[in-house]
């Protein structure tokens, strides 16, 4: 996933809404998620929401090195409110996929989840599930 010049660059991610309506947020290699990190991620995609919009959000979580389980909770979306609609994670390795696993599993998101190993077929994947939101 190429990050834009003008993506928004936070502590652990760069982050920003495409031409097609899918937010993107890339993690950055070697990142060490806390729940700190990830408020500030959640807050930055909430933001990028124009007059209360909702949207799928792709996530690249290639490259992460952890993640703690507050800010697994945070990123599940319960009990908070939230723009996103869809999430649909890159991973492309056996740490990322265990991290992915076990977020969806133990963490269960409030919103439909789908990991993939090509960028591709995610995207695919989020314009189908907003085409049947329509």
């Amino acid at each position: 996933m190429n990050v834009p010049a003008d993506a928004l660059e936070i502590t652990c991610y760069h982050t920003w809404k495409g031409e097609d309506g899918i937010v993107r947020t890339k993690v950055k290699p070697g990142s060490e998620v806390g729940v700190i990190e990830a408020r500030e991620n959640s807050a930055a995609v909430n933001g990028l929401s124009v007059n209360g919009e909702k949207f799928p959000l792709l996530i690249d979580a290639r490259g992460i090195k952890s993640i703690s389980r507050e800010a697994r909770n945070q990123f599940s979306v319960r009990g908070r409110e939230t723009n996103t609609t869809s999430f649909a994670i890159i991973i492309d390795s056996p740490l990322s996929r265990v991290i992915g696993n076990f977020f969806m599993g133990i963490n269960k998101p409030a919103v439909p989840t789908r990991l993939f190993e090509n960028e591709e077929e995610a995207i695919t994947w989020l314009l189908s599930l907003k085409v049947n939101k329509k």
